[in-house]
């Protein structure tokens, strides 16, 4: 297939390093070309984690690692042209989700006045040093438009995995869980549905001095506790309904820990189990209030990669076919950096990124910011 080349860029919830992958589209058909995982230093990503919460010296440290991260995300991007053995002036756009430090939307309480979102990873640095034609800062026109800002994943979803007479759930499971409802062709809706790694990570980072659970082996060998999913799901943000988006600011250790220390002290195994179980409940309840039937739910992210969780996922869904994306032709690890790949392809070609139905938004919107590079006809 001959056709544009679009690159696309995310760090995402986690902040375990940047997805990089090399699309190429021909109207309506894309293939993958390549794909990198870009590692983050480990300065960089203390400095990620740090303004995620307000501190001292808030603006200079949110201006320096605006810079640093985005000569992280070229870095990454021209490592994959090489290891793909492309020309930078070959490449169409870059699409950078960039490094999401804020997200404060309606659906989190905050009025649409003062709600924001807020990605950082300096897109003119980033076209600087590629060459490349950068498209960035996509969610916030959304927001602006009286939506969420997020997810924007689905709109892709449907234009990549959409099957005429099936109805389709893909759940992105990365740091937070989304879903995307697909009857045949049709976007229903697409939301945030709740925790996906982000509280199992954290967990076994503080307890086990492991970035994750691999393959879910530490979950595995406890029961989860009752007590504790029940008083889980009673989060708030679980109660809302869609449109809605949502991220590490509703689901923390903070809030974890103010649960534990009402109850009886648990085996920190036993924890690690029941936030497995909550991933898993909390996604099962949310698709189950949209849909009356699902053919087939298909796991993209990290959580694709986690044997126990998708076995959960299938016991908790007898009725429901449970897989990855892979099966539908895309690997799970690459299909957020594709998307943002496909949505610079939108925005140059003057097409909305965003789906209302999705986020909430008045109406349609072309995404994003057009940092010109060398590149650029």
């Amino acid at each position: 297939m001959t056709g544009q080349l679009l690159l696309g860029l995310i760090s995402g919830t986690s902040v375990d390093g940047i997805d990089c992958a090399l699309l190429q589209q021909q109207g309506n058909a894309f293939e993958l070309l390549a794909t990198r995982a870009h590692p983050l230093s480990d300065s960089l990503t203390e400095a990620v984690h740090a303004l995620c919460q307000s501190g001292p010296d808030e603006i200079e440290r949110l201006g320096v690692t605006d810079r640093l991260l985005a000569q992280a995300f070229a870095e990454g991007a021209l490592q994959l042209l090489e290891q793909a053995n492309v020309k930078p002036s070959d490449v169409r756009a870059i699409g950078s989700h960039g490094q999401t430090i804020r997200h404060r939307p309606v659906a989190g309480g905050h009025s649409p006045e003062q709600a924001f979102t807020l990605q950082i990873g300096d897109p003119n640095t980033l076209a600087e040093l590629t060459g490349i034609t950068t498209v960035a800062d996509f969610r916030r026109r959304d927001m602006a438009a009286g939506g969420e800002g997020a997810p924007l994943a689905p709109a892709f979803h449907a234009a990549a995995f959409a099957q005429a007479g099936e109805y389709r759930v893909i759940a992105n499971i990365g740091g937070i869980s989304n879903l995307s409802h697909l009857d045949g062709e049709t976007l229903v809706c697409g939301y945030d549905c709740g925790p996906g790694n982000t509280l199992m990570d954290h967990w076994i980072a503080r307890h086990r001095n492991e970035p994750f659970d691999r393959d879910g082996n530490w979950a595995s060998q406890f029961d989860p506790d009752e007590t504790l999913l029940e008083k889980l799901l009673t989060h708030p943000f679980l109660a809302l309904t869609p449109p809605k988006s949502s991220g590490r600011e509703e689901f923390h250790l903070t809030w974890l820990n103010q649960i534990l220390a009402q109850m009886a002290p648990l085996e920190v195994g036993v924890v690690q189990s029941t936030l497995m179980s909550f991933t898993v409940e909390s996604l099962a309840q949310a698709m189950e209030a949209n849909a009356s039937t699902v053919d087939g739910l298909y796991v993209c992210g990290g959580g694709a990669f986690n044997g126990e969780l998708m076995n959960r996922l299938e016991r908790r869904l007898p009725a429901t076919r449970v897989a990855s994306t892979q099966d539908l032709g895309i690997d799970p690890t690459w299909v957020e950096a594709a998307c943002f790949a496909w949505l610079a392809g939108r925005t140059l070609d003057a097409l909305p990124g965003n789906a209302p139905a999705v986020t909430g938004a008045v109406g349609e919107r072309i995404l994003g910011g057009i940092y010109p590079g060398k590149n650029r006809s």
